[in-house]
Parts: C-alpha cells; sequence; structure tokens
C-alpha cells in the first residue's frame, strides 16, 4: 500500500474546501441576485468565474496528459500526473479499502468545480435583459457539465458502494473488463467530454469579455437623484405660486395689468 504524506493530506482537504467555498459563492449569489442591486454581488460573481477557469485549466491539463501518455503507452494501465496522483491518495483516505476511491473523488470535485464557474457566468448575466452570447454560451456549458458531474457522482458512489469497477457511461457501466479497452475508452471519453466543455468555457469568456460594459451597467446603482434645479424653481412635483400685485406686474404675468396709485385725473 502506498503511504499518504502531509502534503497529500493537506492538499486533499484544500480541494475540498475550495469546492465548497465555490458552491457556497453560487448560493449566496443565487440568493442575492433575488434582491435589489449591490455592487458586491458583481464582483463575487468575477472571482467566482475566474477561480472556476483557473480550476478547469488544471483539471483538463491532467486529462490531456492523461491522453498523451496513451498516445505513448497504449496497452499500459492508466496513469496520472504526480500532483493528481497526490490528490487521489489524500482523497483516498476516506476508504484505504477502494484502491480507486480516491481518484474518482478527485475528478468529482474537478468537475463540480469547473461548474460552479459556468454556473458563475449564468448569474453575472442574469439581471441583464438583453441576449447575451456568453450567457447562452454558459447555459449550454452548465447543461453539458451538469450531465458529466452526474456520470462522475454515479462513478464515485458506485466504487464507495464496493462495486468491484466503476459504473458509469464512461465505463459502459462497468461491464468493460480491466484492461487496456477499458484504458482506451475512459482515457478518450473524459478528455473528449472536458475537450467540449473547455472549449464551450472558453467561448462564454470571450463573449463575456465583449459583452461586459453592458454586464456592468446592470450592477451600478440607479441615479435616483435627477439633474441638480436651477435656483429658485419650484421643486419638481409642487404646484406653481400665482402673484399678484406690482410684483406680478413687474414680472409680466399675463392677463393682469399695472395698478397705478397715488394719481388723480
Amino acid at each position: 500500500m502506498t503511504s499518504v504524506s502531509t502534503v497529500d493530506t493537506l492538499g486533499a482537504v484544500l480541494l475540498v474546501l475550495w469546492a465548497a467555498a465555490m458552491w457556497l459563492a453560487v448560493a449566496v449569489l443565487a440568493v442575492a441576485n433575488r434582491g435589489p442591486v449591490r455592487p458586491w454581488l458583481y464582483r463575487t460573481a468575477v472571482g467566482l468565474i475566474g477561480v472556476g477557469a483557473i480550476g478547469q485549466l488544471g483539471h483538463f491539463q491532467e486529462h490531456v496528459a492523461q491522453a498523451g501518455y496513451w498516445v505513448a503507452h497504449p496497452t499500459a494501465p492508466a496513469w496520472m500526473t504526480p500532483l493528481g496522483d497526490s490528490l487521489a491518495r489524500g482523497l483516498g483516505q476516506v476508504d484505504t479499502a477502494k484502491p480507486s476511491l480516491g481518484m474518482e473523488i478527485l475528478h468529482l470535485l474537478g468537475n463540480f468545480i469547473f461548474l460552479a464557474g459556468l454556473v458563475g457566468i449564468v448569474q453575472i448575466t442574469r439581471r441583464t435583459t438583453r441576449q447575451l452570447a456568453s450567457r447562452k454560451w454558459a447555459r449550454m456549458g452548465v447543461w453539458m457539465q451538469g450531465v458529466h458531474g452526474v456520470e462522475h457522482a454515479v462513478l464515485t458512489l458506485s466504487v464507495a458502494l464496493g462495486a468491484t469497477r466503476a459504473v458509469g457511461l464512461s465505463t459502459w457501466f462497468g461491464t468493460i473488463e480491466a484492461g487496456p479497452a477499458l484504458t482506451t475508452y475512459r482515457v478518450w471519453w473524459h478528455f473528449v467530454a472536458n475537450l467540449v466543455g473547455t472549449a464551450i468555457l472558453v467561448l462564454s469568456l470571450y463573449h463575456l469579455w465583449r459583452e461586459r460594459q453592458a454586464v456592468r451597467s446592470d450592477y451600478l446603482p440607479e441615479d435616483t437623484d435627477g439633474p441638480p434645479s436651477a435656483p429658485g424653481a419650484p421643486a419638481p412635483g409642487a404646484c406653481p405660486v400665482r402673484r399678484s400685485g406690482p410684483v406680478a406686474a413687474e414680472e409680466g404675468e399675463p392677463g393682469r395689468e399695472p395698478v397705478l396709485t397715488g394719481r388723480t385725473e
């Protein structure tokens, strides 16, 4: 059995906290976006999107490395990068009797960090009434990665419950025997799924950058004061005061003639 270092454990704990913080931010944004505009909503959504994109960058490079290793060694067992292997060892401590459980949890967390970033784009564009391309692509990504997330949840749950092989679409529901065929099918299934998902994220971010001014304007506080009034002008909504006597005559009030006093005919 491979020993687990303190670094492995610390990395696993930080990854779990990262995913938990992402979805806590999603929940806060979803609730707060139902109320009045608050400047911190925009900043929080931007942070959520950025951290989600960074997470997917790390997640996708793991799948690229696995696919590259397969090209060089098509009949070898599945391989993970040193960082991925360390995180899997740390996460696998939840049940050391199931060697592949740590790897399944690792990819489950990676997928949900990515999904949270896509949800962040949907949330930041939620207030607009415009037809935004960034929102369209993000919603497409949420649906796709939602299905991908269910796949990883099923794979993880099946191993946790004691299945000898993970059950899911990427294992043909556990019917493919362990060996080169299963490795090939699973490596390329998840590589393609992440390639498409990452492309959708990039397109959504590209359009969000182009539409940033329109999105940002929806989070600016409304100016309810209006333009300043001229000195001496009546307040908005006030009834005009009708004047009489000499003052009215001097100001040329229509319909009234000046009255001369102190003269006799």
